[in-house]
């Protein structure tokens, strides 16, 4: 069976000795020590201040909003994972979309400003697939509206610009680090804040609001980091390199290929940011063509994903829907394909020639 991603599982030797720390010690979680070098050694790796781990993404957004009081309305893509608009729903927000750029597939710069209104408080912004968006338009237009930015960066772990992290932009930036990602704490998430008071002040969110063992400052929820998570995460990191040149040989041939052959569109990446080789998307023609190309694959024992299907805006619980033609077409043709460091060289060429074969056809 070959699926659109596989998780990286470290040294096994390494992990056990972790493993063994933390038997020895009996401390489980509430900030063990375990937990506490994973993030000093995240914020060097990554070259970020005032990192947060929590025990995954999704709350690693909701943690974020609290933190920066966001209220109201909040412009944001309608092309991303659910979470993205999920987690603002959840926390009595409310999503206003503003439509993609249809070759970068980030939200649209330009289209934002249009957008806001009086109820705007913030703006969350989705680096999709890895590649970073236009964060100095958005930033500036943010400090001109007095909007904070809390980028979803779920996808963009360890990308930079001439060294400067991507994730030092905006008001604060979340990672998820569940289980598919290219760095994984098995679940987990991080937040990256630019003020060390947002930081201090969500330290107490994700612990109930305490401060001291009888002091409870603030209304606050559990979603802390445990031990073993963080001893994942700590053997992933130490291997970083291996992984990330093993992605990226892999990514090289499919870019490679349909570069030689066409047939499909790639995503146009930001010139001046790294690469990680997080995903590899292709679009197709139209939705008919990626079905047949999809279930070709399928009958193969070969399992490309639509990421990201559907478009956000047409989810069925949200209270008004709005059209983004753009994203709503992208998101009806667009497949990631199998990557990771081991895919068999055999199993990626016949992907590409599957696909070649249905867009030669159609």
């Amino acid at each position: 069976m070959i699926n659109v991603t596989k998780t990286y599982l470290p040294n096994r030797e390494k992990f056990n000795c972790y493993v063994d720390q933390i038997f020895e010690s009996g401390w489980l979680t509430n900030n063990g020590r375990v937990l506490q070098e994973l993030e000093r050694q995240l914020a060097a790796y990554l070259g970020v201040e005032h990192l947060l781990l929590v025990s995954n993404g999704t709350l690693a957004l909701q943690i974020a909003y609290k933190a920066l009081g966001i209220t109201g309305e909040v412009l944001t893509t309608p092309f991303s994972f659910v979470a993205t608009t999920s987690s603002l729903v959840w926390e009595n927000l409310t999503p206003v979309f503003v439509d993609i750029d249809p070759v970068s597939f980030n939200i649209d710069p330009d289209k934002l400003e249009a957008a806001i209104t009086e109820r705007t408080t913030a703006i969350l912004p989705v680096h999709v697939f890895g590649n970073a968006c236009e964060v100095e338009k958005i930033d500036e237009l943010a400090q001109r509206r007095g909007l904070k930015v809390i980028y979803d960066a779920a996808h963009a772990f360890s990308v930079n610009r001439n060294g400067k992290s991507l994730l030092n932009y905006g008001d604060a930036s979340v990672l998820s680090f569940h289980s598919t990602k290219i760095f994984h704490t098995i679940e987990g998430g991080a937040i990256i804040f630019k003020r060390k008071e947002d930081y201090e002040k969500a330290c107490l969110m994700i612990n109930f609001g305490i401060s001291d063992y009888d002091k409870v400052d603030m209304l606050g929820i559990n979603c802390k980091m445990n031990e073993f998570q963080a001893a994942m995460g700590l053997c992933v990191l130490s291997e970083m390199d291996d992984i990330l040149e093993g992605r990226k040989r892999v990514w090289e041939k499919y870019r490679a290929y349909f570069a030689r052959h066409g047939g499909v569109a790639l995503q146009q990446l930001h010139p001046g940011f790294s690469d990680n080789y997080a995903y590899f998307p292709v679009v197709l023609k139209d939705e008919a063509t990626l079905l047949a190309v999809k279930s070709e694959l399928n009958s193969l024992n070969i399992n490309p994903r639509r990421y990201f299907y559907p478009s956000l805006n047409t989810l069925g619980y949200l209270e008004a829907t709005m059209p983004c033609p753009l994203s709503e077409s992208l998101a009806s043709r667009i497949l990631c394909l199998p990557l990771y460091a081991d895919l068999p060289a055999e199993s990626q060429e016949m992907i590409c020639s599957i696909i070649s074969k249905h867009t030669t056809e159609a």
